[in-house]
């Protein structure tokens, strides 16, 4: 899952396929952060601290970041750490991952 701010400080979630979250059609498939901008599902939230984005990415790596320096992308889990993908220690994969959609669960739009 990926979490993606546009240039209005809206926030938008992705899932693995790079479709918002709650759409299936694969023609809408788009690139993050440029398509979709027609469509009513960004949401811009009373605070999103940079300190809670860094905690929900599954590392350094899963935080892309404008010339600004303010956080734009933020994945929440990769390859390694997918609790789909796991075998080992996949049951704290997933309560890691349910932790990470607490987090955003509580903030609440403008």
């Amino acid at each position: 899952m990926e979490l993606q701010k546009n240039d209005k400080g809206e926030w938008m979630a992705f899932n693995r396929e790079y479709l918002p979250i709650g759409y299936n059609d694969i023609e809408l498939k788009g690139s993050p952060g440029l398509s979709y901008l027609d469509m009513p599902i960004y949401t811009k939230y009373k605070a999103v601290s940079q300190r809670m984005l860094n905690e929900i990415a599954h590392s350094e790596d899963g935080i892309e970041r404008n010339e600004n320096g303010d956080i734009t992308k933020v994945f929440l889990y990769n390859d390694g750490t997918n609790p789909v993908n796991l075998y080992e220690n996949k049951s704290e994969m997933w309560n890691e991952y349910f932790f990470k959609l607490v987090k955003l669960s509580s903030l609440q739009a403008e």
